[in-house]
């Protein structure tokens, strides 16, 4: 019997990464899990990997119309929710002197305005105010890194947004809380360094107090627990899993 038998998890960004390990721990132990993905034919390839107790949904946490969609879904299929892992991101860089308009409202209708409508649109079907909603944040929210501070300030206004929400939301059994990674080599970090990721993940062994880069499964594992009824007594925190780097 898996740990999540019989629960209901919607994983937002869950065609790659982070997202898709973690969907397929979900489904593995038991949940019934929608991913959702802006392109098909990634979001066909992950629906095929995770294989049983999956839905995929194509959209844009950015569009509320589709965010709209998504939830109909799982109103329509399954009737209700109990965790929701709201991951979908991105991000790029840019220093201060060539930082865009549109650099910037890309970066903050994904991460911050995406994450706030997922949340907002999931709350009605959490089933008698009890459920788990985790986030993805980012160590790049607490620590400074070149060229990235677009990124690095729509992850710490999603951790200041958690301070609030679990205030929004007393009186309820609804959780919410962060999981910030740090360096973990998912195919956003292709997209990010190109050629030069194998240089950057390299150099990224050196200040990483655990001297290596993380995996997707162990962030998958991280959400998991916090998704968990072990975890029903942590609410409103920022769960680095980062090999140290940004504690010290």
């Amino acid at each position: 019997m898996g740990k999540f038998n019989g629960k209901v998890a919607v994983v937002t960004g869950g065609t790659s990464g982070i997202g898709l390990a973690t969907a397929q721990k979900f489904a593995k132990e038991g949940a019934h899990v929608f991913i959702t993905g802006r392109r098909q034919s990634e979001l066909d390839s992950a629906v095929k990997l995770i294989g049983d107790n999956v839905t995929g949904i194509q959209g844009d946490v950015s569009n509320l119309a589709d965010l709209d969609r998504l939830f109909e879904a799982v109103k329509q299929e399954k009737g209700h929710l109990d965790i929701l892992f709201a991951n979908a991101g991105l991000g790029s860089f840019l220093p201060l002197g060539e930082i865009t308009e549109e650099h910037y409202y890309k970066t903050f209708d994904v991460n911050v305005k995406g994450t706030i409508f997922t949340v907002q649109k999931a709350l009605p079907l959490f089933p008698n105010n009890v459920g788990s909603i985790i986030i993805t944040g980012s160590t790049a929210g607490s620590v400074g890194d070149p060229a990235f501070s677009v990124y690095g300030a729509s992850k710490a206004a999603i951790r200041q947004l958690i301070r609030n929400w679990i205030l929004d939301l007393k009186g309820t059994e609804i959780r919410v809380n962060v999981v910030s990674p740090g360096s973990v080599h998912t195919p956003a970090y292709n997209y990010l360094f190109g050629a030069e990721v194998e240089n950057v993940l390299e150099h990224a062994k050196t200040v990483i107090p655990l001297g290596r880069v993380g995996t997707s499964e162990e962030i998958a594992n991280a959400v998991m627990f916090l998704a968990s009824n072990e975890s029903n007594y942590i609410n409103g925190i920022e769960l680095f899993v980062d090999g140290g780097t940004a504690q010290v």
